[in-house]
């Protein structure tokens, strides 16, 4: 469906992006729509909005859609704690 097709944009253009912004972070894995990703510690704050950025703007250019994609990002030293 389209959502995997959103995510799975998401996921290829990450690690261009990452990179571009100087910005040390691995893909750990991808649940439904959720990215997980462990930066090294101190890094979140700079790590999250391009993140976010990248997730919110996966579907253009090929799909330009009537309602934004809007993207929740959260900082937690474990799964426990992040959910």
């Amino acid at each position: 469906g389209s959502a995997a097709d959103i995510i799975r944009r998401a996921m290829i253009r990450m690690e261009p992006e990452l990179e571009r912004a100087g910005i040390e972070a691995d893909m750990l894995l991808q649940v439904h729509d959720e990215l997980i990703f462990e930066v090294p510690k101190g890094t979140e704050d700079t790590a999250m909005p391009v993140i976010k950025a990248v997730m919110e703007g996966a579907a253009e250019p090929a799909v330009r859609l009537s309602v934004p994609i809007q993207v929740d990002a959260h900082a937690a030293h474990n799964w426990d704690e992040a959910h």
